[in-house]
């Protein structure tokens, strides 16, 4: 990791993905491994979206493609953005596989460069709660739709624990193997998710209502949320395991809807 006068923390988070990308798609939770999750995925987003009937769609933190994929799939022309080359070319390597087009671009989701008022549908996964200025990245979302555009942020509070989380702790203490080796690699990685965790604006956890006020304060109407997230809750479940599943459905998810006024 580079250190130096210039070195912010955007930089740091756009680093840590970067080295993330070559096993995020590994995760259930980051890549579908079901058919049934992706009719879960098409139903969120349809609902609240509607149909892509060709409409303008950006896909802000897009990573390694999934979202863009599912938004492309419905209909939209889409547009998928991320500060992490590394996660864009897998982006694009999948993209080239299916034969979708989809457009893809180096941007930082709180500057993104994009023309104002360019686009119907605004996206946007599990990006939130690492954001370092979420007023500012809501003002540019809100510059960038159409007047009656709308935005989806699906996110959620990684960070706060309860009963399942220490029941998957305990679980893995007990399960894990005899082998003394220490994981050096996993274990940097997990230093540097504290390290950049401790410094975000969500840093003790992104709940609903903190950002439903942050995005009616940037000019959307009254956002609505979502917590009917089960279906794609479910499907994740089917392939994890089981103290990791108790502990995702008790977490605090959701999904959050919100317009930009005409």
């Amino acid at each position: 990791m580079t250190a130096h006068a210039n070195y912010s923390l955007r930089d740091e988070i756009r680093d840590y993905w970067s080295d993330r990308a070559e096993t995020f798609d590994l995760q259930v939770g980051h890549e579908i491994f079901s058919g049934q999750e992706r009719t879960a995925w098409h139903a969120l987003i349809s609902k609240h979206l509607g149909p892509g009937a060709g409409r303008a769609s950006l896909d802000i933190a897009c990573g390694t493609g999934v979202i863009s994929h599912l938004m492309h799939d419905l209909g939209f022309v889409v547009t998928g953005l991320d500060w992490s080359e590394a996660m864009l070319a897998k982006a694009q390597a999948k993209a080239q596989k299916r034969g979708a087009a989809i457009r893809f671009i180096v941007s930082d989701a709180e500057r993104t460069i994009e023309d104002k008022a360019s686009y119907d549908v605004i996206v946007t996964r599990h990006l939130v709660w690492t954001l370092v200025d979420p007023k500012a990245a809501f003002a540019e979302w809100f510059s960038l739709l159409k007047p009656g555009g709308k935005l989806l942020v699906i996110d959620g509070d990684f960070v706060s624990r309860n009963w399942a989380t220490s029941l998957r702790e305990l679980w893995e203490k007990l399960t894990a193997g005899k082998s003394r080796l220490v994981d050096n690699d996993g274990a940097s990685m997990a230093g540097r998710h504290r390290s950049i965790l401790a410094r975000v604006y969500f840093s003790g956890g992104a709940r609903a209502e903190v950002i439903g006020r942050l995005l009616a304060e940037a000019g959307f109407d009254e956002p609505v949320v979502d917590w009917k997230l089960g279906a794609i809750h479910r499907a994740q479940a089917r392939k994890m395991r089981w103290p990791k599943a108790i502990e995702r459905a008790t977490q605090h998810r959701f999904a959050i809807c919100a317009t930009k006024p005409k």
